[in-house]
């Protein structure tokens, strides 16, 4: 059995539509939308609408973790402008053109940048949406929790601890799981800390006592686009962060 992983797509449809080229299935761990690259400041939602200089003002603010003065640089470029609406245009856009490059079949949940209420309306045959939920995948069992936690960024799909943490444990209290398929790291500084934007994204304390109660073979998460460790083993569970898809467009292989 062979399935290949991806996580953090950010409208990279080209590539999504070969990511499953020679494997039996598809798992994709989340955020599908691009609101603003990082490292192409010309690319997403935010400069389409208001331009790169301003891009590039937001992206240094919000890596010196300066994000009051990148929320009021928002404030002030949407002032007048419905940004509901044009937001939610542009991303049904792009979910057209992703969830039309998904391969059959696909398992997929949510990323922090996701808007989950608007994926029924695109998701297609042959791909299925998990979040607090497992699926028999080649005789293994697949547990998946999407979304991240709350941070000063604000992004659409951030849910509290509490909330976070029920979910993981609905997982375990059904049964074995052997892959935690999940779209942040467990709280582990090396799997957490981004080394070009210098700063630690949020993992789940959650997820990392999951680990070493459920023992799965695996734990695989992304969310992290450049950490300081790809992967780690903690007990009898490898973690693996499986890449930043956007800017490789190369899946990470499981095999058994």
């Amino acid at each position: 059995m062979r399935v290949h992983v991806v996580s953090d797509v950010h409208g990279n449809s080209q590539d999504l539509g070969k990511a499953a080229d020679g494997a039996d299935a598809l798992i994709c761990l989340g955020d599908l939308v691009l609101f603003l690259d990082y490292a192409d400041h010309s690319r997403g939602i935010f400069p389409d609408l208001f331009g790169v200089d301003n891009a590039d003002r937001l992206v240094e603010l919000r890596t010196a973790r300066r994000f009051e003065e990148a929320r009021e640089l928002g404030n002030r470029l949407w002032a007048g402008l419905d940004r509901g609406a044009a937001i939610e245009s542009a991303v049904r856009r792009q979910y057209a053109e992703l969830f039309a490059a998904f391969p059959a079949p696909t398992y997929a949940t949510y990323g922090n940048v996701d808007i989950p209420a608007l994926w029924p309306e695109y998701v297609e045959p042959g791909t299925t949406i998990l979040d607090g939920e497992r699926v028999e995948i080649g005789g293994l069992v697949f547990g998946f929790v999407g979304g991240g936690l709350r941070t000063p960024m604000r992004t659409p799909y951030e849910i509290d601890d509490e909330t976070y943490a029920e979910k993981i444990a609905a997982l375990g209290g059904r049964g074995e799981v052997d892959v935690l398929c999940t779209h942040i790291p467990p709280e582990v500084p090396d799997l957490c800390y981004d080394t070009v934007a210098r700063r630690f994204e949020r993992g789940s304390r959650a997820l990392l006592e999951a680990i070493h109660t459920i023992r799965p073979r695996y734990s695989l998460f992304g969310h992290v686009h450049q950490p300081l460790a790809r992967r780690m083993r903690i007990g009898a569970t490898e973690c693996v962060n499986v890449g930043h898809f956007a800017s490789t467009g190369t899946p990470w292989t499981m095999e058994w």
